[in-house]
């Protein structure tokens, strides 16, 4: 009997990595047994003993998320070298940006064990509006990195078409198997329910990062005082907080300049707040125009200085017909079911046709 190895992110609680840990291998594991497939599962940890807190503005605490791959690295080599990896076995990384993919690719060919590796992309220096992309940018030594873990994947997993495009305009993916699937968050679906009691409150659910624009969402709070503006980040909520917060909230905005697939707009939608994004970027390919405004009036402090007044006005007149509106959201969630569920994923893992 082959393994799949599923390398998972140091789980951070705020976020979806913690999530992803209770959920993935309980759904790896229904799906083998819905599909009878015959594959055992194998969770690869990294040390919890690395910083809480992230590094402001990023996803992660840079430090502390190279001693949790590294420690995963020790686990991997170990396995290859009392034999427990054999040839045919498999490796999921929830995350693409991992070095120790490299190592692996290193020790299954001069071992001569053949694996493969699946990986999912979620972002990196080929965006420009990303962490990495802003303050490293196009430096050789993280664009060939990102390349060699690019030919080291033999299935690379994106999100949207959108992604795909952006990775496409920095990297030569001829030959390469570039795959599109929706992220294993169907346990979405059973963890919120719409909010029945709303408040007039308008949410910024992203990180305090330069790409989010919060300075447009403070200035709006400042246009609208009527309303309660949120800024959830500065609140440190538990997720289960944040769930409850979201519940009672009536819109969620964006006027991100970076995001590949946008989970707290979906989240919004599950829980009966509307989701007012940019026309563009991911939200391009995902919602329906009805919760879009032109992506002109956000796509800089500039330009929103010039469009505040439209854009101010049009958030007062959702918040004023939210009831209307939210009519909508049913048909939206069915929308955006498809970029939330994995089923793609499994399928191209275990080559199930």
């Amino acid at each position: 009997m082959n393994t799949l190895y599923l390398v998972d992110l140091e789980a951070v609680e705020t976020r979806y990595t913690g999530e992803w840990k209770r959920y993935l291998p309980k759904r790896l594991n229904q799906y083998l047994m819905d599909s009878n497939l015959n594959w055992n599962i194998k969770v690869i940890r990294g040390t919890d003993d690395i910083p809480a807190a992230t590094t402001p503005g990023a996803f992660l605490n840079f430090g502390g998320t190279n001693i949790y791959k590294s420690d995963q690295l020790i686990q991997i080599a170990k396995l290859f070298c009392d034999g427990s990896i054999k040839s045919g076995d498999k490796f999921l990384y929830t995350d693409a940006w991992n070095p120790t993919i490299l190592q692996v690719k290193y020790m299954s060919e001069l071992l001569q064990i053949p694996v493969e590796i699946h990986a999912l992309w979620h972002a990196g220096s080929y965006d420009p509006q990303d962490f990495l992309g802003r303050l490293i940018g196009n430096k050789p030594w993280v664009r060939n990195t990102e390349k060699a873990m690019l030919h080291a994947i033999d299935y690379n997993w994106f999100a949207t078409k959108f992604h795909i495009d952006l990775f496409k305009r920095t990297f030569d993916t001829e030959g390469l198997n570039i795959c599109l699937t929706g992220w294993p968050m169907e346990y979405l679906k059973d963890t919120l329910d719409f909010g029945k009691y709303k408040k007039d409150i308008i949410l910024f659910p992203h990180r305090i990062a330069p790409e989010k624009q919060l300075d447009i969402f403070k200035d709006l709070s400042k246009r609208l005082p009527e309303y309660e503006f949120v800024i959830c980040q500065e609140r440190q909520l538990t997720k289960a907080d944040y769930h409850t917060l979201l519940r009672k909230s009536k819109l969620v905005f964006s006027a991100n300049l970076q995001e590949t697939l946008g989970i707290s707009c979906y989240e919004a939608v599950l829980a009966g707040a509307l989701p007012m994004v940019p026309d563009r970027l991911s939200y391009k390919e995902m919602y329906t125009d009805d919760f879009k405004y032109p992506s002109e009036w956000t796509e800089s402090w500039a330009s929103y200085e010039k469009n505040a007044d439209k854009l101010a006005g049009f958030m007062q007149q959702w918040m004023n017909t939210y009831k209307q509106r939210a009519k909508r959201l049913k048909v939206l969630e069915t929308k955006l079911d498809s970029f939330f569920n994995c089923e793609n994923l499994l399928k191209g893992i275990f080559n199930d046709k």
